[in-house]
């Protein structure tokens, strides 16, 4: 098993995973080789709490023009945690 710090890359922080905070949901950028038995465990073992339900999807790569030159941003993994009742991370109750 890896390391949970491996797993989670950082939160999330934008209008919409801020508004899920209410209904219990938690979002994260996460490794994309990582499943959701591991992003579960990951999450557990760092915040110290009881994980319902995790749901992830693939972000794909936008396209990025500057002048003539083109490129794409990073692919990326986002996971959405769904927490038990009762259970909250205080991390994210200063947004």
């Amino acid at each position: 098993m890896r390391d949970a710090r491996d797993v989670l890359i950082r939160p999330v922080i934008s209008e919409k995973s801020v508004g899920m905070l209410e209904q219990n949901k938690y979002s994260f950028w996460v490794d994309p080789a990582a499943n959701k038995i591991e992003i579960k465990h990951a999450v557990e073992k760092m915040f110290k709490v009881s994980v319902m339900e995790v749901r992830t999807l693939n972000v794909k790569g936008k396209l990025k023009k500057v002048g003539r030159s083109a490129g794409m941003t990073p692919a990326r993994k986002k996971a959405v945690v769904s927490l038990r009742e009762g259970h909250k991370i205080e991390g994210f109750a200063g947004l």
